[in-house]
């Protein structure tokens, strides 16, 4: 009555699954397959309710079980690809007989031949086995979806977990036990939320299949537990059949035993690193999964910092973690022979480790070989021209030598160590493989150096610019002084000159100190702030202060103004210097005007100086004449006046237009926005 509510649940529990899934609209073949196995899992249920069918038979029992885990495998062999369009390639698929042939083989044989119960304990161990195995394929190559797969993978683990448990100790007493059976109905139960959370997790079933090392590995491990369990129950079996009253005492005595003995070997990392390299060595013809190698090396790199130290040290034990090694030196090749920029875990040593590095270093400079000192001390010969203290060698404790080219030459090399791990053979792949890893973090930390050196460059260029900026500013400070001294013997009795001279000397002094505060702080003042002003105030006074001392005067013309948005000194600046250039640019009889007006179409404000001087042809506009440190004016200009104009104009969201043609003058437009 017990199994019976649960079997019931467990039925009612799927059946209700079942109905849900007929709703769900999931590509793949596989959403089909599971559909089966769902209803293949309630009728599985729904027969071992005794008081619906009464007394359920051991044969029964047994192949309603291998059916169950037919219909599961099935299922399984649907997920390992993503690619079946219909069902019937599932079943064309070879990988999906093998998978099912010894469900098939279990399910048919009963029927064929008197078969031992016996017999079909194991074949269900078997069964339970293989799920599991099928179950860690899917799994480790799930990549992504891991997330998705993980309660489907808890789900099937544990109830095949626990049937392999429950088929185990049949085999060992020869007889199913009735709280087993009991039980599985409530577990099913239990457990199938799971089931549920999975189907509502996975956007799209099966996965693509590669066979990587990983997965050799755990599922050669699982193969091996499945293995040795079922050795222990064989055992288990031939003790309960001939140890009489003693058979149950030694049954339970050897299954604690076995499964703390299988416990302790596969929780020892010697035992899982032979596996894997007994594995690597058999099953692989490379000895490396570059693809996860890779991988790891990059994401360990990208997690470096950004100082000289951090990127050396990352570079050196990302070298180490490649080949699994604990111990090793990075040394940059300098001027004055080799500095140590990164150490880890450095092997103690009696040796002149300075020496051998210098062989070393010379060495490879030519050729650019990686080194192995334990292979040079048995054979020499494998390394012409190399001439080495052997004694020195054997204290150093150091046994690779791998170099860091650039352009043709040595920029750096690392000496790694094993420790305490394993020492690899330099073979030819682990030559390849080495010579990649140190080309990518040789890269690595030669772009680190790049780096540093264009953004020194950068500050450096930037100073430049800044100083010349400050001098084509000190060039029109001295302009205003030679105004004055120009003026001074006319009008040296004239207040209102003597008024003047002294405003200019202040606004002068003014001057020169925001330049020195640039050049002492090596860096550009930061911009004015912006006022409301009237570009013709500041024209007028540009023309009256700074450009009288020229012909032709300039002559300001307004037409239509409104007040604009700016940093009067800096629009100054650049009044001053196309107002100053048009005047050099035209004879002293020509005409230079400053025109004022605006434009409504699109809210500017517009100011126009035009000439009628010697002009430009397009080609000078188009190439040189915004082009910094350019100048017509040989020793005397500074090249960057037009090109601070356009510049200005345009941070603050307007823009400079030229029109100009040789021998009629030319026209600078200045479009300021206004609001």
């Amino acid at each position: 009555m017990i199994s019976d509510i649960g079997y019931g649940l467990n039925s009612l529990a799927h059946l209700a699954l079942l109905l849900l899934l007929f709703t769900v609209r999931k590509p793949g073949v596989a959403k089909h397959l599971l559909v089966l196995a769902t209803a293949a899992t309630t009728l599985w249920s729904t027969s071992l309710i005794t008081s619906l069918f009464g007394p359920i038979s051991l044969s029964w029992l047994l192949s309603a079980d291998v059916l169950k885990q037919l219909v599961w495998l099935l299922f399984l062999a649907g997920c390992l690809q993503s690619s079946f369009n219909r069902f019937s390639d599932v079943l064309k698929r070879p990988v999906t007989l093998i998978i099912v042939a010894p469900a098939l083989f279990a399910l048919l044989t009963p029927y064929l031949l008197a078969v031992n119960p016996a017999w079909s304990f194991l074949v269900l161990i078997v069964l339970s086995l293989e799920v599991l195995v099928l179950l860690e394929v899917v799994y480790r190559q799930a990549g992504r979806e891991k997330w998705a797969f993980k309660p489907l993978i808890i789900y099937l683990g544990a109830t095949n977990l626990f049937e392999f448990v429950t088929y185990a100790n049949a085999t060992m007493v020869n007889q199913v036990e009735i709280g087993y059976i009991a039980a599985r109905g409530y577990i099913y139960f239990l457990l199938m939320p799971l089931l549920v959370i999975s189907i509502r997790r996975i956007h799209h079933w099966g996965i693509d299949i590669f066979i990587s090392r990983d997965v050799v590995l755990h599922s050669s491990l699982l193969l091996v537990a499945g293995g040795y369990l079922f050795v222990m129950a064989v055992v288990g079996y031939a003790i309960n059949y001939l140890g009489g009253n003693w058979g149950a005492t030694v049954q339970i005595i050897l299954v604690v035993m076995s499964f703390a003995l299988l416990a302790t070997v596969f929780l020892s990392n010697a035992f899982r690193t032979k596996i894997k390299i007994f594995i690597t060595k058999h099953f692989f013809a490379n000895q490396f999964d570059y693809r996860v190698e890779w991988v790891k090396l990059t994401q360990w790199l990208t997690r470096a910092g950004d100082t000289s130290p951090q990127v050396y040290y990352a570079g050196l034990t990302g070298v180490l973690n490649a080949i699994q090694y604990e111990s090793g030196l990075l040394f940059k090749v300098t001027q004055n022979g080799y500095e140590c920029v990164a150490e880890a875990s450095p092997v103690a040593n009696n040796g002149n480790i300075h020496t051998t590095l210098d062989v070393l270093a010379h060495y490879s400079d030519k050729n650019g070989w990686i080194i192995d000192t334990d292979a040079y001390l048995v054979k020499p010969f494998d390394y012409e021209g190399l001439n080495l203290d052997r004694e020195a060698l054997k204290k150093w404790g150091y046994q690779l030598f791998v170099p860091f080219l650039k352009d043709g030459g040595l920029w750096g090399f690392a000496v790694l160590a094993s420790g305490d791990k394993e020492k690899i053979s330099l073979n030819w792949e682990v030559k390849d493989y080495l010579t990649a890893v140190s080309e990518q973090v040789g890269t690595y930390m030669q772009h680190h150096e790049a780096a540093q050196v264009v953004a020194e460059n950068a500050q450096f260029a930037a100073f430049n610019r800044m100083s010349a900026f400050v001098l084509h500013d000190l060039k029109n400070v001295l302009a205003q002084v030679d105004l004055i001294l120009a003026n001074a013997q006319q009008h040296k009795h004239n207040p209102e000159f003597i008024d003047d001279t002294f405003e200019t000397l202040e606004h002068t002094k003014a001057r020169m100190e925001k330049m020195l505060k640039q050049l002492t702080d090596k860096k550009a003042v930061e911009e004015g702030v912006n006022s409301e002003f009237l570009l013709s105030d500041i024209a007028n006074d540009v023309v009256e202060n700074r450009c009288m001392g020229l012909s032709p005067t300039p002559s300001v013309h307004i037409v239509r103004e409104r007040a604009v948005m700016v940093d009067r000194e800096k629009v100054a600046n650049v009044l001053y210097h196309l107002i100053s250039n048009a005047q050099q640019a035209t004879a002293d009889d020509g005409e230079v005007d400053v025109v004022i007006t605006s434009n409504s179409d699109d809210n500017t404000q517009l100011v126009m100086i035009e000439d009628n001087g010697i002009g430009m042809d397009n080609e000078f506009i188009e190439t040189r004449l915004f082009k910094p440190f350019d100048t017509t004016k040989g020793n005397a200009g500074m090249g960057i006046g037009a090109y601070d104009a356009k510049t200005y104009i345009e941070s603050i969201g307007g823009k400079l237009t030229v029109q100009s043609e040789p021998g009629r003058g030319s026209c600078f437009t200045l479009y300021f926005p206004i609001g």
